[in-house]
């Protein structure tokens, strides 16, 4: 992501993108890019009939890797394309973003006393979080409405490299676990965790980082933006070439 980045923006769209502004964008798609999915892959994995137990797997290994790189990655990557960030504030947004929930879900596992009760308790909360999520999301188109309508063009060429890194990490993926000789409910969840972003990571980030109303946060709003119809594309894709892991037991 981050060479795709620094490619369209200083290079290929730099006559039509200011450089101070590209640098933003450059930022904003570069913390997309080292926070990988951690929940929405469980509603791609779903819709490719994706191992359960396997996506959980991938859940849980992603939440540890995040811990301890998402802070070194993203401080290097923002220093290789000279955008200085403090540390403080990316420790920070992992500790609220990553942490926190992950330690909530260890303790809430703990006290639980049945998994029929973990069950109720998860039925209970399922409204609440799907209306957290569409309220996050409201919030942040409502606040960048207004450049997302007036700057459609940087719309489009924020989009380009984010699009080319999507299906170029699930290209990838995808097809080295075919060469592996991996099932296909491996396989789809599989170039599906690579693929797609944590962008509530990285909208945070991005907002604490550089402004609410900066490009870098603005390029990772276009992320959530491209974010769905994208990886449903992917979603119908892996459904449709299922007959070529055929051979292979699921």
């Amino acid at each position: 992501m981050a060479l795709l980045a620094v490619l369209f923006m200083r290079h290929i769209f730099s006559a039509w993108i200011p450089a101070e502004l590209g640098e933003q964008y450059i930022a904003g798609m570069i913390l997309l890019g080292v926070a990988p999915c951690t929940a929405m892959v469980f509603v791609w994995s779903q819709l490719t009939k994706g191992d359960p137990n396997y996506t959980l797997v991938q859940v849980a290994v992603n939440d540890l890797v995040m811990i301890i790189a998402f802070a070194p990655i993203a401080a290097f990557l923002l220093g290789v394309t000279d955008v200085f960030v403090p540390w403080d504030t990316l420790l920070l947004s992992v500790s609220l973003f990553v942490v926190i929930p992950l330690v909530a879900g260890w303790l809430t596992r703990k006290v639980m006393r049945s998994e029929s009760a973990l069950q109720a308790l998860g039925a209970k909360l399922k409204p609440l979080s799907i209306v957290g999520l569409v309220g996050t999301v409201i919030l942040l188109f409502g606040f960048q409405a207004e450049k997302i309508l007036s700057n459609p063009l940087d719309i489009v060429m924020i989009a380009i490299p984010l699009l080319l890194q999507t299906y170029l990490i699930f290209a990838i993926a995808y097809v080295w676990m075919r060469k592996w000789k991996q099932p296909h409910c491996i396989a789809a969840p599989g170039g599906m965790i690579g693929a797609s972003n944590f962008f509530e990571l990285a909208v945070a980030v991005a907002i604490s980082l550089f402004g609410l109303s900066s490009g870098a946060a603005l390029a990772t709003v276009v992320g959530v933006l491209v974010e769905v119809p994208v990886m449903l594309s992917l979603v119908a894709y892996a459904n449709r070439t299922r007959g070529q892991f055929s051979a292979i037991s699921n």
